[in-house]
């Protein structure tokens, strides 16, 4: 079975290296020709953990194979996947569908036989509606099938999700595009991974709402947190009394400086929209967003009022910059919030991220870049943590103390253990624990 990918973005490299690993022909394609060199040449432009391993070897192995050439790609396919960019669209807050729609034209006019084309990009309710129409106006002597395929990856762990999934969701208004999609994902009926088929629609609403529901409740948990601080409770107690109860349970119930990244800030912000145009407002939604984005402003302030109301020339080490752990993503990510407001607030930054590529080009030219956390935290009259990778939890109190002049420490993912930073002498506080 041949396969082509439109897009050698996050979304349409993971999903391609991963139907190849399934021992389907993959060939991704792309307009950015700087990209597929480097591809082609072993070089993955993103971080993903074992991703450029799982690439290499299915390059090695004849099933993955990237072009520029779209009728290269999609010629002898039997489905076609759009992975393309959906981002927010300036001044409305709609998803942007303007590559997804001329990308399915583009593979209307160089099919040459009968295929499946899927919509896996993130995209509205109703967009596949609006593909068919594109599709039939462009190639009406062609049977060209619609469908959706929405995706559930985490970044930092997405190979092992398209492996393992919780469940595929597939969106079909056809027996064949049903067929298709059902002997591609044929790997994990083997394992017994629930296949839910869904009309399109449902299956485009599904991946909005999950991804709503989830920014939800890191927001609410971030609430909780606050009232915490407030009462003299435990959020840390509080998360896992509810986390125990099924019908809730202990994922996402994390408190922090607030969710970030390249779906949650994205897709609540898109469903809010198309629910305010179709006359059913998800107001909790809207909440959520407008409660997120003030977070993050808090979180700077919350640092400013650890260093005693002022930062005007004090020097701050900052761990963790990235949206969360193992990825290099800086997209929304909180340290866009708190680093410039910061600055702004006369401190210098120091600054250190384990995967600190895309942050050099998304924060401030005047920050400092340190080479590991040790050297982040010499000299500087505070630290504060703000994303949670593994390295820094191993980090002793004690050499911590020896590298810094000052002893404040903001610790905005609660890693470390409160009395064990207090025993060691810092002013240390974290999120809704007292």
């Amino acid at each position: 079975m041949k396969i082509a990918m439109i897009g050698a973005g996050y979304v349409g490299l993971v999903s391609g290296a991963c139907f190849a690993e399934f021992g389907t022909d993959v060939c991704v394609v792309d307009t950015e020709i700087s990209k597929i060199e480097a591809l082609r040449e072993g070089r993955i432009p993103i971080y993903e953990p074992g991703l450029d391993k799982l690439v290499s070897e299915n390059v090695a192995d004849g099933r993955l194979t990237f072009t520029t050439d779209l009728k290269e790609a999609v010629r002898g396919a039997e489905a076609v996947f759009l992975a393309v960019g959906t981002p927010t669209r300036r001044g409305d807050g709609h998803a942007d569908l303007s590559y997804v729609f001329a990308a399915a034209e583009q593979v209307a006019m160089a099919a040459e036989g009968p295929l499946v084309l899927v919509t896996k990009s993130t995209v509205p309710v109703g967009t596949g509606r609006k593909v068919k129409e594109i599709v039939r106006k462009a190639r009406p002597d062609l049977q060209i099938e619609v469908a959706s395929n929405p995706e559930f990856l985490r970044e930092g762990n997405a190979i092992g999700d398209f492996m393992r999934p919780d469940r595929v969701v597939v969106g079909v208004d056809s027996d064949r595009a049903l067929a298709v999609l059902k002997k591609l994902y044929r790997p994990l009926y083997l394992i017994e991974t629930p296949v839910l088929a869904t009309a399109i629609e449902t299956a485009e609403l599904i991946k909005y709402a999950a991804n709503a529901f989830l920014a939800v409740k890191i927001t609410f948990i971030n609430q909780m947190a606050d009232l915490c601080e407030k009462a003299g409770a435990n959020v840390h107690d509080v998360a896992r009394g509810m986390g125990l109860d099924g019908r809730i349970g202990r994922k996402f119930l994390h408190a922090g400086p607030g969710y970030g990244g390249s779906c949650f800030p994205k897709d609540t912000l898109a469903l809010a929209r198309t629910a305010q145009e179709l006359g059913a407002p998800a107001t909790i939604v809207e909440q959520t967003i407008a409660a997120n984005e003030a977070r993050k402003a808090q979180m700077a302030e919350r640092v400013i009022a650890a260093c005693g109301g002022s930062v005007t020339g004090k020097t701050i080490a900052v761990l963790g910059v990235t949206f969360k752990p193992e990825t290099d993503d800086m997209r929304d990510a909180p340290s866009l919030v708190i680093l410039p407001a910061l600055a702004a607030a006369g401190a210098t930054i120091r600054a250190y991220d384990p995967q600190p590529s895309h942050a050099k080009q998304s924060l401030p030219a005047s920050v400092h870049w340190a080479e590991n956390a040790l050297d982040a935290a010499r000299g500087a009259d505070a630290l504060v943590l703000i994303t949670e990778w593994n390295e820094f939890r191993a980090l002793s109190a004690e050499k911590i103390k020896g590298a810094m002049a000052g002893k404040v420490i903001c610790d905005l993912r609660n890693v470390w253990d409160p009395e064990a930073m207090r025993d060691a002498g810092f002013d240390y506080s974290s999120i809704g624990r007292p």
